[in-house]
């Protein structure tokens, strides 16, 4: 179901200083502006729980948020300004991933979240998927050769089309389940969304990719 338009969303995007206006003004800068050594980049981050509240829970990284629609992106923002601790470590991108090598310089983000990512379940739209080929080039030079890429859906013809794009890019599966919350996993947030799919009893899959398997660029 498509979201109904905000009439407030655009101007309030304009006013907000932790939304990147011109995020390749930024490129290679990213960790001297956050003032964190370790880049989590979420793509996608919808009404913004997700990244809202791993940056409250993980205050010694930076956290970037992604969101290309504006009305969700501002309801993201929104929590964002109702944080009362510190923020400083946070920014947002009203944007399309499309530009995101653009953006960010050769390495430079440790961690890459994709959370509930858009399934474009029709095969001619597959191209718009968030692990389609033409991302996860991006998602390559981008990420710092010992980063990770952590995915997370209820949708399984995107997780099982997501496993064979990365495995036929080369990248190594370091872990996944197919019941994510069958156990407490305190280390990662669980969003309101995601708590929907929990109460009816579905189950979350996650995977987690690297470029390489663990030691290989020393070995």
């Amino acid at each position: 179901m498509r979201m109904r338009k905000l009439p407030w969303a655009e101007d309030f995007l304009k006013e907000q200083d932790v939304v990147i206006k011109e995020p390749a003004a930024l490129q290679g800068k990213w960790k001297e502006t956050l003032k964190r050594d370790v880049l989590h980049l979420e793509i996608g981050c919808g009404k913004g729980d997700y990244w809202t509240k791993m940056a409250l829970q993980y205050p010694e990284y930076g956290w970037i948020g992604v969101e290309k629609n504006n009305n969700v992106a501002a309801l993201a923002v929104r929590k964002y300004t109702k944080q009362e601790k510190e923020k400083a470590h946070m920014r947002f991108i009203n944007d399309d991933a499309e530009q995101l090598a653009s953006w960010f310089a050769e390495g430079e983000i440790q961690v890459i979240h994709l959370n509930f990512s858009d399934p474009w379940p029709k095969k001619r739209a597959h191209k718009k998927r968030l692990s389609n080929q033409k991302f996860i080039a991006q998602y390559a030079k981008i990420l710092a050769d010992d980063g990770e890429i952590q995915m997370k859906t209820d949708n399984s013809s995107l997780f099982e089309y997501s496993i064979i794009e990365f495995q036929n890019a080369g990248w190594f599966l370091h872990d996944f389940s197919v019941d994510f919350r069958r156990v407490a996993h305190d280390e990662d947030v669980i969003t309101e969304y995601e708590h929907r799919f929990m109460e009816k009893g579905q189950p979350i899959y996650r995977a987690i990719w690297k470029k390489y398997p663990m030691n290989e660029k020393n070995a």
